[in-house]
This record gives structure tokens, C-alpha cells and sequence, in this order.
């Protein structure tokens, strides 16, 4: 594996600086994912503007979560799972559902567990989803809006958890204690 640097504001590329400068803002520090996207600030950008704007879908902050773990999970990224659980905390997503979400078990709410199976599916099948599929998440009660939402998350997430395991990103210390491995 290549050996990549955390960039800092003072190592990263003259365009991730900004960048960076934003990562702190928003998270009062610069998580290693994003120093470690420095490297290329084409992809930094676009990863934060992804998460911006999955974060103004019409998905709720629990379905967010979601999407978000159900893919982190099926990758195996070992530095997204315990990062996502954080978030979710954050969020006040109850704790059975982020602990279902972190083994990979269905969840309790019918609706939660139709977008969780959806979004596995359109990771599984690349996007190519079966009409069988998609009429399962309709009938849950979702629209062809969060359809398109999904692939959204699924867009943020590849490049986040693809990132991860070419760098084996090191996990931030303030999400350590939600530390994961795939089973």
C-alpha cells in the first residue's frame, strides 16, 4: 500500500488549505479523512460538498444514518463506521438502531429497514436494482426523490471508504471508542 501523508494546513496543497479550513469549522478539528483527501483537493471538495449536500436531502437525520452505515458496513471501513456512530450520537439516533446498523442486523422499524435494504442492494448491484426492488421501497413508503437521495449517499461513501482502505486511514482520537472491525 502507498504510504499516505495527514496533511495539515501548512503540508496540504496550496488548494486544500481552504479545504481544511473548512473541515475545522465544521468539525472542530481536521478529521484524518480529510487530511488524508488533501492530497488531492479535486477530491477533498468534492467529498465535502457530497456530504453537504446528502445532508439537504429529504432524507431525515436517521434515515441519513442509514444509508450512511448500511453502505460503511457492507465496505467494511473500519474508519467510517466508528466515525458515522459518532455522528449518529450526535444526532440522538437511538442506540438499537445504530447497534443494528454496526452488525449489520435488520432494524426494528419496517420503513428504516426497507431504505436499509434498498441501499444495500443498490450497492451490491452497482446501481443495477431490480424492479422488485425498487417497488419494495416504494410500497415502504418512499418516493423516487429518496431513490435518487441514496445514490447520492452512495456517491459520498465510495469515496470516503475507498480512501480509507488505500490509506488505512487512522481513526480520530474523539471516535475510538466506537472503534469497529467487519466481522
Amino acid at each position: 500500500m502507498a504510504d499516505f501523508q495527514l496533511h495539515t494546513k501548512e503540508t496540504a496543497p496550496e488548494a486544500s488549505k481552504p479545504l481544511l479550513e473548512n473541515s475545522l469549522k465544521a468539525f472542530g478539528m481536521t478529521p484524518n479523512l480529510h487530511a488524508v483527501m488533501a492530497e488531492s483537493p479535486q477530491l477533498l471538495d468534492a467529498y465535502q460538498q457530497a456530504h453537504e449536500l446528502f445532508q439537504r436531502t429529504s432524507l431525515s437525520a436517521v434515515e441519513q444514518t442509514v444509508v450512511w452505515q448500511a453502505i460503511n458496513v457492507e465496505h467494511r471501513c473500519h474508519y467510517c463506521v466508528p466515525a458515522h456512530t459518532a455522528l449518529a450520537k450526535m444526532a440522538k439516533v437511538d442506540d438499537t438502531v445504530i447497534e443494528a446498523l454496526r452488525n449489520g442486523a435488520p432494524l426494528a422499524d419496517a420503513k428504516l429497514e426497507a431504505l436499509r435494504t434498498f441501499t444495500l442492494e443498490m450497492v451490491r448491484q452497482r446501481g443495477d436494482v431490480s424492479a422488485e426492488a425498487v417497488n419494495a421501497f416504494l410500497a415502504a413508503g418512499y418516493g423516487k426523490r429518496q431513490i435518487l437521495d441514496v445514490v447520492l449517499g452512495v456517491a459520498q461513501k465510495v469515496m470516503s471508504n475507498y480512501v480509507n482502505h488505500l490509506a488505512d486511514t487512522p481513526v480520530d482520537p474523539p471516535f475510538q471508542k466506537y472503534a469497529w472491525d467487519a466481522a
